[in-house]
């Protein structure tokens, strides 16, 4: 496996909110930071084992100065609300939220605690700011909103892999109805990125395992050729049984993070999550030293990576241009 390119863009800004870690606590204070997200531990850990690191710079050490408290809904949204009460009984002088329906949860619990959002799409739609300028409310952090057309981009990558593809498998979940206005304008960068490509495509909405089961016969029995699967909840706790469902039916695939690709799908291209540590850090650190939610803007996607699995491409019978390998950040072999 080979690093392409240093990702050294957004070190200057943690050397301008670096002097703040000399500042002293408040002598004696142990801050408490509720965890609320939509998936689970293994996800987590993609970002937090980072973010510790981060933090620890700040001046915040877990188990010294810092206590974490962890609720995890494993994509079972309608535990959020009673994953959020439980948390707001705790009285933490923050809560973190993955995705959009997380923090709508906490945001429902109090008004008051400062809410971190990190993965949430369409913030102003679903209510949770008022602006991504000026949040207005408890509630700040990062949106994984990315450029609908981000979906025309990929589907390009999948037909510059397999060119004889014309049938294409979206998978993704069933939308909660906050963000329908949002996923509407998603699925119709799909369709015009499908259209100009010649391409079919078609989405197939998944819950469970069972779902995936039953996606996978159909897009078999209907021809489709290749799968654009997307970054939730569903697909990422049930990722090697999409992989090793791809593998099996020889399907090339394009997943939009990192994990898909070098866990053996063929590429992914989206946005880089080993950002999101570093950015999410200089939220807590503000918030934790004094800082209102309401005051710090809400921060989009800057910094998207390509990455090609050629053990899987050689599986599957396919070259990978050599255009692609040189724009690739990460080739895993």
């Amino acid at each position: 496996m080979m690093n392409r390119r240093a990702f050294l863009a957004g070190t200057g800004a943690l050397l301008l909110v670096a002097p703040l870690a000399a500042e002293a606590q408040r002598p004696g204070k142990v801050y408490r930071i509720g965890v609320l997200s939509t998936a689970g531990p293994e996800q987590e850990n993609f970002v937090w084992s980072a973010l510790r690191g981060q933090l620890r710079e700040l001046g915040w050490l877990e188990g010294q100065n810092l206590v974490l408290e962890w609720r995890y809904a494993e994509a079972k949204y309608e535990r959020l609300p009673d994953l959020a009460a439980e948390l707001v009984r705790l009285e933490p002088d923050l809560i973190m939220a993955r995705g959009g329906p997380g923090a709508t949860a906490a945001k429902r619990a109090t008004a008051t605690i400062p809410i971190v959002m990190y993965g949430a799409t369409d913030p102003v739609g679903i209510g949770l700011v008022q602006s991504l300028a000026r949040p207005g409310g408890n509630v700040t952090g990062l949106s994984d909103d990315q450029d609908p057309e981000i979906l025309g981009k990929q589907l390009q990558l999948l037909k510059d892999v397999a060119p004889a593809v014309s049938k294409v498998a979206f998978l993704t979940r069933v939308p909660p109805s906050a963000v329908v206005p949002l996923i509407s304008r998603y699925e119709a960068a799909l369709e015009a990125g499908a259209k100009a490509l010649g391409l079919q495509v078609r989405q197939w909405y998944l819950q469970g395992p069972d779902d995936i089961s039953k996606a996978f016969i159909a897009v078999r029995q209907e021809g489709f050729g290749a799968l654009h699967v997307a970054y939730v909840p569903v697909t990422w706790i049930n990722r090697r049984q999409i992989l090793d469902l791809a593998a099996r039916q020889r399907l090339p695939a394009i997943y939009m993070h990192r994990a898909y690709a070098l866990d053996g799908g063929l590429m992914a291209y989206g946005e880089d999550e080993r950002e999101v540590p570093r950015r999410l850090a200089v939220y807590v650190d503000k918030i934790l030293r004094g800082a209102k939610p309401a005051d710090l803007p809400v921060e989009q996607p800057t910094k998207f990576e390509l990455v090609i699995n050629l053990k899987t491409a050689k599986a599957l019978g396919l070259t990978i241009p050599q255009s692609l390998l040189l724009r690739a950040d990460e080739i895993s072999q």
